[in-house]
């Protein structure tokens, strides 16, 4: 054979790497990856020409499996346990440490509390960059924080029961506990409160309430997070902060406004210049120096819950962020959820409520339909859509100012039935409900809710029949009848995607879906809730207490009885009825935690949804109660049970796929969390099973 031509010539030198830093010269780096087997950090090194700019909270941009992949540098340190040459950080893509060790910290208690990952909750918590502002930022001379002069601390004393002795003027003198809550955290202190606030209009509302927290909280030199469910109550608490607090020192956080304004109000806050976050669910992660107080308005609404995994719900964020930062913590609402009566149980909050008395002169006047008094005068009230005395009282308040009919469907007729066997009439291609959208009722031509297939030569496949009859009202479809009753009068629908803010005072007939209302200068003169029987009805675990949650927010937006105020709730003689007529959250969110902990049921505990296919989910929670098991851990299993579709089968939605319902106490949760998230990560990386979805807490699935 003959030689080679290279033989006696030594072999190329390989190019040396990068001279790395000479202190500290190891990068811990999170990359962002939803893959849970990666859910770690991974050592890099850091190049003599990155020293400076590397610091940890940096976005960095590392090479991963031949990837140019986005992470975050976590910390440095001086050497790595890796066992190999460490690959050198390919870009620090910013200078700006966005991601702070406060919020780095509550970013790893969401995700282990949620089992979900931690790239996963950094992309709710750090927003998308906008390199134009942090060039700005990163050029802009250090400015000091826009704050007042700090109060001299004082040592935090327990919220005392009854009205303080030092009256406090504002809108939390009405409340029982509510100037101590105030005095308490503007010297400094940390208290714990759930409000329920009586009236959700004027200067004595919701708004106002939150506002004085705050500047009680910043007159003591600290800053505030404030969550509120959707823009609407964004802008009425902006506008009530705004006549307390310098407009500067507020930021406002929440992806309708866009990624330039979001990303701006987030490096004022970095920077410190500004001390007051408000916004939307991402806003519980605001990087807010000297945290003093955190607040969620309306803590019932599934809004607060992020739509993306873990599924995170604001509530439990700032839970966790007031034990880790020693903040004050406030959740507010017109009714209560069943989650804050378990704090209030558990002594971990207390209570901040009106007295009877000032509870008769502030709300509006209650009639329900379905007593046996209104039974009496209108034997056909339980059968009617709008009773007698709801026409009544629709007529009369028309007198005096606008009258808001609460319904609680959108749409004309979002849902239709067969007239001959009144069963519900089905799409032909993907099994959808069929619905009619315009204003022409059942003449018009039905299509599918799921996939908007036009249905025109529908039958019935149970009996044959062809002609459909409306199986709910929409609210078009109630604007358009009560535009009939009341000629003359102006109707204005609030729903969809035309919900409106608020209206004028004028004489108007406000239709709106629950959610929807909007807010009347001067309050309604009165208020119909519709449909309360087919809100109670839904088959979810809590139907009661969210129906209860929709009426007090629509009743709080009436005037006091003294004004004429009336409110007419149609619906079953129920505890839900009951609380209404009583004016008495408490009671009833009392009521319902304690059937709840008689059945075992969330939140008297917590619960673990495993859904995908019946392979997957038998594997996946199979192993988990083996690892739990050695541990001496029994869970409490229902499933797998095929899913009900809520909507069309998708891609990660098969209408073959099952679910398993994981039940355990408060008290093992750390333990099973923690087994949930390393068997999912390890299912993950051996890629032993289809994908499936893990999900704890959600409020949909019972």
């Amino acid at each position: 054979m003959q030689p080679s031509l290279l033989q006696g010539f030594p072999a190329p030198a390989r190019p040396a790497g990068p001279q790395l830093a000479g202190h500290l010269p190891v990068a811990r780096v999170l990359v962002e990856s939803s893959l849970p087997h990666l859910d770690r950090l991974f050592d890099y090194g850091v190049p003599d020409t990155l020293d400076h700019a590397a610091t940890p909270g940096v976005r960095v941009k590392v090479k991963f499996n031949g990837q140019d992949l986005n992470g975050f540098l976590v910390e440095r340190v001086a050497e790595s346990d890796a066992g190999h040459t460490l690959v050198p950080l390919a870009k620090v893509v910013s200078p700006v440490p966005v991601l702070t060790p406060a919020v780095r910290e509550l970013v790893y208690s969401v995700a282990a509390r949620y089992a979900g990952t931690v790239s996963d909750v950094l992309r709710v918590a750090v927003p998308p960059r906008v390199a134009k502002l942090d060039k700005e930022f990163a050029s802009a001379e250090p400015e000091g924080p826009a704050v007042p002069d700090q109060a001299e601390p004082r040592e935090a004393t327990a919220l005392q029961a009854g009205p303080a002795q030092d009256a406090l003027p504002g809108a939390w003198a009405a409340y029982h506990n509510g100037q101590a809550f105030l005095q308490h955290l503007a010297g400094g202190g940390s208290p714990r409160a759930v409000l329920n606030p009586l009236q959700g209009f004027g200067p004595g509302g919701w708004p106002q309430l939150l506002a004085e927290a705050v500047a009680a909280a910043y007159a003591s030199g600290r800053g505030a997070v404030v969550v509120v469910p959707d823009y609407r109550d964004l802008d009425r608490l902006e506008e009530a902060l705004h006549r307390l607090l310098p407009e500067d020192a507020v930021a406002r956080l929440t992806a309708d406004d866009g990624p330039t304004p979001r990303y701006r109000s987030f490096l004022r806050l970095l920077a410190g210049t500004a001390r007051v976050a408000i916004g939307t669910r991402s806003a519980a992660f605001a990087p807010v120096r000297d945290l003093g107080l955190v607040a969620c308005w309306d803590d019932g609404d599934d809004l607060h819950i992020e739509q993306r995994a873990p599924y995170a719900h604001a509530r439990e964020v700032l839970l966790l962020r007031a034990g880790q930062e020693d903040a004050a913590c406030l959740l507010a609402g017109h009714s209560r959820s069943t989650e804050a009566q378990r704090l209030v149980e558990a002594g971990w909050v207390r209570a901040v409520e009106a007295g009877r008395p000032d509870v008769r002169r502030t709300v509006p006047r209650i009639v329900n339909t379905a007593d046996s008094f209104e039974q009496e005068r209108d034997p056909l009230a339980r059968i009617a859509r709008l009773p007698g005395a709801a026409w009544r009282a629709a007529k009369e308040g028309l007198e005096r100012g606008p009258v808001l009919v609460q319904v609680a469907r959108a749409g004309y007729a979002p849902s239709l039935a067969c007239e001959m066997c009144r069963e519900p009439a089905r799409c032909g291609s993907c099994q959808g409900p069929l619905a009619v959208a315009g204003a022409s009722g059942t003449s018009a031509m039905p299509q599918c809710r799921w996939c908007s297939t036009p249905a025109p030569d529908w039958h019935c496949v149970h009996c044959g029949g062809r002609r459909l009859r409306k199986g709910a009202t929409g609210v078009i479809r109630t604007a358009e009848e009560l535009g009939r009753a009341f000629p003359g009068k102006t109707v204005v629908t609030s729903s969809g995607d035309q919900v409106k803010a608020g209206v004028g005072p004028g004489k108007a007939l406000v239709v709106a879906t629950v959610g929807a209302e909007p807010v009347a200068d001067g309050g309604y003169a009165a208020a119909l809730l519709l449909d309360g029987d087919s809100l109670l009805r839904r088959e979810t675990l809590r139907a009661g207490e969210d129906t209860v949650r929709r009426w007090f927010n629509a009743a709080a937006l009436v005037r006091p009885a003294a004004d004429g105020g009336l409110v007419v709730v149609t619906a079953a003689d129920t505890a839900a009825v009951g609380a209404l007529l009583r004016w008495d959250p408490a009671g009833y969110a009392e009521r319902e935690l304690s059937l709840r902990m008689e059945l075992q049921l969330p939140p008297a505990v917590r619960i673990a949804s495993v859904t995908g296919p019946r392979a997957a989910v038998e594997h996946y929670t199979g192993a988990v109660a083996a690892e739990l098991a050695s541990s001496g851990i029994t869970l409490r299993t229902a499933g797998p049970a095929p899913v009900v579709l809520s909507g069309p089968p998708s891609p990660r939605r098969s209408a073959e796929d099952v679910r398993t319902l994981l039940f355990f106490p408060y008290g093992q949760a750390a333990a099973v969390t923690r087994v949930l998230r390393v068997t999912r990560a390890a299912a993950a990386a051996k890629r032993s099973s289809e994908p499936f979805q893990l999900r704890l807490d959600g409020i949909d699935v019972l």
